[in-house]
């Protein structure tokens, strides 16, 4: 406990492990530790049934599964990066969130949700310029969701899928012979 910068979560953990052995009580922990009877049990429990090491770390979150797919993202972006409602200056949360519910099945999308949506893909309604598509009609639409629909598909060895990205970088091999390298030089 006393090399280094710990996480307090962690501390806590090597202090509540600490106290066990020293015979306190559960409730005594909690008082000197300043967390509830249920960390001490499940803290002790990960001692006992699985290691120091599982007892100390953090369990993984499972947190909530995501609101919108990829093609209801998509969906989402295409408004956004249009010419806002008529009588409305620019697009807002609530007016994403009302265009979108009209497109996708969803009962309702919170303004939280499109705003976590719209941040992963660096689009800031309150700007007044940003990357978009210039023209969004159907034949674009429908080219988008063929895209978005070969990417949600399983993998098949047969029938793998090559992505290429917009970097300026040429996947060849030597395009020249190499210069072989002098005594005490270095390959080139």
């Amino acid at each position: 406990m006393s090399r280094g910068k710990q996480p307090v979560r962690r501390l806590k953990r090597m202090q509540i492990l600490l106290a066990a052995d020293a015979g306190v009580s559960d409730e005594a922990i909690a008082g000197a530790v300043q967390t509830s009877g249920s960390t001490i049990y499940r803290t002790k429990k990960r001692f006992v049934e699985i290691s120091l090491e599982a007892a100390l770390s953090e369990e993984p979150r499972p947190g909530a599964d995501r609101k919108l797919s990829g093609k209801q993202e998509a969906q989402l972006v295409a408004p956004a990066c249009s010419d806002p409602p008529r009588g409305c200056a620019r697009w807002t949360l609530k007016l994403l969130a009302n265009a979108l519910v009209e497109v996708i099945e969803h009962p309702s999308v919170s303004r939280e949700t499109i705003r976590r949506r719209l941040d992963d893909n660096d689009l800031m309604l309150w700007q007044q310029k940003m990357w978009c598509i210039a023209k969004i009609d159907g034949e674009y639409v429908a080219r988008m969701e063929n895209l978005l629909d070969l990417y949600a598909e399983p993998d098949h060895p047969r029938r793998p899928v090559v992505c290429f990205d917009e970097s300026p970088i040429q996947l060849i091999g030597e395009v020249r012979v190499p210069i072989m390298q002098k005594p005490g030089k270095r390959y080139r």
